[in-house]
């Protein structure tokens, strides 16, 4: 499993299959995208988690993790939450947040997030904002 800085664009197959794939391709393109740093994770020269970040002042929001379904429960997402937490240390930010899925909260949760109660439905799938402080 390797770690490396992606463009944008190699995110998109990846959260439309996984996140989204009843909507149209252009719904996972971010308008911010370009203002981000888009990290994936390749086993055996394969792209098969994406994860995008955005930051402003010393807050992370992270956006669209999502693994490939078959790479689904092999530790992808989780190396790179690690590695997206590691990042925002380096550049002393203070806060990491997410809209993280309702029915995934609890995989955020092993890592140190606390679900913060604001709670949202988008395009059908409800979400509660989690956040970890450093």
């Amino acid at each position: 499993m390797e770690i490396k800085e992606i463009a944008a664009s190699e995110t998109w197959d990846i959260r439309h299959n996984v996140m989204w794939p009843d909507q149209p391709f252009e719904f996972v393109q971010l308008e911010e995208d370009n203002l981000g740093f888009h990290f994936g994770v390749f086993t055996s020269n394969k792209l098969v988690s994406i994860v995008s970040c955005f930051i402003v002042e010393e807050e992370m929001q992270f956006r669209k993790l999502a693994t490939l379904q078959e790479y689904q429960g092999k530790g992808s997402a989780s190396h790179l939450l690690k590695y997206i937490f590691q990042f925002a240390k380096e550049k002393n930010i203070k806060k990491v947040w997410c809209n993280a899925r309702s029915n995934k909260k609890s995989f955020y949760e092993k890592f140190g997030m606390k679900d913060t109660f604001k709670t949202f439905t988008k395009a059908g799938q409800e979400f509660t904002i989690m956040e970890i402080i450093f």
